[in-house]
């Protein structure tokens, strides 16, 4: 496969950052995978895609419908499917937002870990909440405490995240600090693949 070279203006400057993969977002629902994902990607002048939205599409219901007609175990069976496909739909370069519990079903971050580079927005409780408070586009969040459900992931599910090649810190700031936050980050992770490899 060859190797993709893009050229992203930061700063006044010219960097150049070297993908044979797709970059996946991952994280906790109200961590930024998508606004930073699509900013990214425009960054990059790459594709976007959001896996929920994928899914949508292709079973004609919303991520709530889905839940609650279906079951979890069934969208995640679904969600393998699509972001495998995702997988194997050109251009190879593209960045991927996908559901805060994609990366924490064993055969999708086997898949991920294998065939993307993959970026963890880490964020803290605090934000969390702010940013998922009053959105009803949540189904774990519906009619419930979402503060104790989402420190309860967070026990859950960090470990789990932390396996990502790449983890960056999102705090309560502009959504140009953490996406350069993350260009450094890819970057800084490809020079010492370069370099590992070399």
């Amino acid at each position: 496969m060859s190797i993709f070279a893009f050229f992203i203006k930061i700063g006044g400057m010219k960097e150049n950052i070297k993908l044979d993969k797709p970059i996946v977002m991952v994280g906790l629902m109200g961590a930024g995978k998508t606004s930073v994902g699509r900013a990214l990607a425009r960054r990059l002048g790459v594709p976007f895609v959001d896996s929920d939205k994928e899914i949508e599409a292709a079973a004609g219901a919303s991520v709530v419908d889905i839940f609650s007609m279906y079951g979890e175990a069934e969208f995640r069976r679904a969600e393998q499917r699509v972001i495998a496909r995702l997988f194997d739909t050109p251009p190879t370069q593209k960045v991927i937002s996908t559901g805060e519990g994609a990366f924490i079903t064993p055969a999708v971050r086997e898949l991920v870990l294998q065939r993307a580079v993959s970026v963890w927005l880490l964020a803290d409780l605090d934000l969390l909440v702010k940013r998922t408070n009053f959105r009803d586009t949540r189904p774990q969040l519906l009619h419930t405490d979402s503060r104790k459900i989402l420190a309860q992931l967070i026990d859950e599910r960090y470990d789990i995240y932390a396996m990502a090649d790449i983890t960056v810190e999102t705090r309560d700031e502009s959504l140009r600090k953490t996406l350069d936050k993350v260009v450094d980050a890819v970057k800084d992770f490809q020079n010492k693949k370069e370099k590992t490899n070399g």
